[in-house]
């Protein structure tokens, strides 16, 4: 839950929409049937950070101390795909380290793999709950199952936490307004100026909302303020989907996402309006031509706010 009042974040964006005419970069995966294909491709950040491509998803490896540190894991079926990565890295070892950036399956399905081998699994206090019971998403009627207790994070945090990785420092922040679901966390590497962020930014298009697990429109919004807070011009922020971005790529985001948050808080507010008047509408339309269509976007993130307008617990 975020720190602030739902009703406070809505309410504040109906005060105006600025004019921006913004972009990224086309693409997203998994979860929504909506997703375009990742772009990211695997890359070398110099010195002890790769980023590997988990079939479409970003994973973070840090050759750190006697062996390796990951920020998210590979989706189960991919787990083979990721162990001959991993054994291809120079200096490489065995996982001691594992960051869950949130629950989804695409970053925690190595969790189970890498417990058993002794690492220790890192993630907000939020994940570790939904990833023990079975989540059901009501737009495609899937079910996921919960992980085995010996899979589960075995270090948690609520707001902040500090990590040392074999002489690397991890820094590890709550996003509280819930971009993508309610335990979003970000891991920077302040030595190196290396920010991994999960799926609170997406590098490959319309970003996917898990509002039934707590993200929601107004959590982008609020997840980029904070990102930007982090970084610097020098930062490099590696997603969960596409290629690594700057943080001029992230005051991109932050101004669009602001604007589209704005025109569907209007929408609600002052019209009364329902997803599908919002879709009429086309809150994204100048931005459309970079990023792709975006009906299932602007249904999923219309269908946030509603979700964020039940009774604050």
């Amino acid at each position: 839950m975020p720190a602030r009042s739902r009703r406070c974040l809505l309410q504040a964006a109906v005060g105006g929409v600025a004019g921006l005419s913004l972009g990224l970069l086309p693409g997203a995966r998994s979860f929504l049937a909506h997703a375009q294909p990742a772009g990211g491709s695997p890359a070398d950040l110099g010195g002890k950070f790769h980023v590997l491509d988990a079939g479409g998803t970003n994973v973070l490896a840090v050759a750190a101390g006697e062996g390796l540190a990951l920020v998210d894991g590979a989706p189960a079926v991919r787990a083979s795909g990721l162990a001959e990565q991993l054994a291809a890295l120079p200096g490489q070892g065995s996982v001691h380290t594992l960051f869950n950036t949130h629950w989804h399956p695409e970053q925690t399905g190595s969790n189970e793999t890498f417990a058993a081998a002794g690492a220790t699994i890192v993630a907000h206090e939020n994940t570790r709950l939904w990833l023990a019971t079975d989540v059901t998403w009501p737009w495609s009627g899937e079910t996921v199952e919960p992980l085995p207790d010996a899979a589960l994070p075995s270090n948690t945090f609520y707001d902040r936490i500090e990590v040392d990785i074999g002489g690397e420092r991890a820094q590890c922040g709550y996003l509280r307004d819930c971009p993508h679901t309610d335990g979003d966390i970000y891991v920077f590497f302040p030595g190196s100026n290396v920010l991994a962020v999960g799926d609170a930014v997406s590098g490959a298009g319309w970003p996917s909302i898990d509002w039934w697990t707590g993200g929601w429109i107004g959590g982008i919004v609020g997840g980029l303020d904070i990102l930007l807070t982090v970084a610097n011009e020098a930062t490099r922020v590696v997603p969960a989907r596409g290629p690594v971005l700057g943080y001029a790529e992230l005051l991109s985001q932050y101004r669009m996402y602001s604007v589209i948050w704005e025109r569907l808080a209007q929408l609600l507010y002052e019209q009364g309006a329902g997803p599908e008047d919002a879709i009429a509408a086309r809150p994204t339309a100048e931005f459309d031509a970079k990023m792709g269509p975006s009906e299932a976007f602007v249904r999923r993130a219309f269908e946030s706010l509603w979700a964020y307008l039940s009774p604050d617990a």
